[in-house]
């Protein structure tokens, strides 16, 4: 029984892997027009409306979607992790990069948005008992690096570091710590109801923040900037994490967090579609480096854990 058990886990596993791995895809596509569509936003409506009135209009969404499915309160810890996640992705990150495409393009914020995998794995590692291999961390490193490279060749590179850069990175950070503590609250709560309870926990700070730009003045922006802010609210800020936290649960989130290497790759895209921005063959030879190292990165194996690798005798 011990050899049979043995046998069956190991295919179960891989596809639990794989499963992760398309939901987290599925997600980092979903987020991949974020940068793109703030950029066209804010040519209408202020950073600071954007980035809290986003969050409103997704919390009336989750509400809805925990009131109609009758979902149990979180515990008071839980709430207390829901906290972390609301301060990452709910206001810390839409906030920061709403600013940042004030001033600065959004093939530039790719270029920083590019870390964003690398310091979400450091995240994970530090919060959970995954240890990936040395290898997934060269892989990690190898494809940040590419990531900047790659973006950086849509505009000269960062070079020296402005106000908008450092929002940047100070959102990738932010991020990074609202995605790792969201993988984990989404395997005790469920990925949807994990974001919907952060969204509902932030709604009154986030209802301030917008009331006190859109009084004194009133939002007036074109309908493709109506456009932009509605997929930013609905898809951005709910729907896309409904795919992404569920692959983070699925995990290993470590290896999982590399998927969003290619979301440079597809912001830069969507850029060049909706912004015109220019694209060359440079360019496109970077992104396949980005993406083939986002496959070395998730290929690797974590380290077994003792517990893992000891037989269990419990088992019959």
């Amino acid at each position: 029984m011990k050899e049979q058990s043995s046998v069956i886990a190991s295919p179960r596993t891989v596809l639990s892997t794989r499963a992760g791995l398309w939901w987290g895809l599925l997600g980092v596509v979903a987020f991949s027009f974020t940068l793109p569509f703030t950029r066209i936003a804010v040519g209408g409506l202020s950073p600071l409306f954007i980035g809290s009135a986003r969050a409103v209009v997704a919390a009336v969404l989750a509400a809805i979607a925990l009131t109609a499915t009758r979902q149990h309160a979180p515990s008071r810890r839980q709430w207390w992790r829901l906290a972390v996640v609301a301060g990452g992705v709910v206001a810390g990150f839409p906030l920061l990069t709403s600013f940042a495409m004030t001033a600065t393009p959004a093939s530039h914020g790719a270029v920083v948005v590019g870390l964003l995998p690398a310091a979400t794995a450091v995240m994970v590692v530090l919060r959970t008992r995954e240890r990936p291999r040395g290898a997934f961390w060269v892989f990690a490193a190898l494809g940040a690096a590419c990531a900047v490279a790659f973006a950086s060749m849509q505009n000269g590179g960062l070079g020296e570091l402005h106000a908008a850069d450092l929002l940047l990175f100070g959102a990738v950070l932010a991020a990074a710590i609202g995605y790792a503590e969201g993988g984990l609250l989404a395997r005790e709560l469920g990925s949807w109801q994990t974001v919907s309870w952060a969204l509902v926990l932030a709604a009154p700070l986030m209802l301030a923040l917008t009331l006190a730009t859109a009084i004194p003045h009133p939002p007036v922006a074109a309908p493709a900037q109506w456009l932009a802010f509605a997929y930013l609210a609905a898809v951005s800020m709910f729907l896309g994490f409904f795919a992404w936290y569920r692959g983070l649960a699925i995990g290993p989130m470590a290896q999982v967090s590399q998927i969003q290497l290619v979301q440079p790759v597809m912001s830069i895209a969507w850029a060049a579609l909706l912004l015109g921005e220019q694209i060359g063959w440079a360019t496109a030879l970077g992104g396949v480096a980005v993406i083939l190292c986002a496959a070395l990165a998730v290929r690797t194996r974590l380290v077994p854990s003792r517990s893992t690798t000891r037989p269990s005798h419990q088992e019959s």
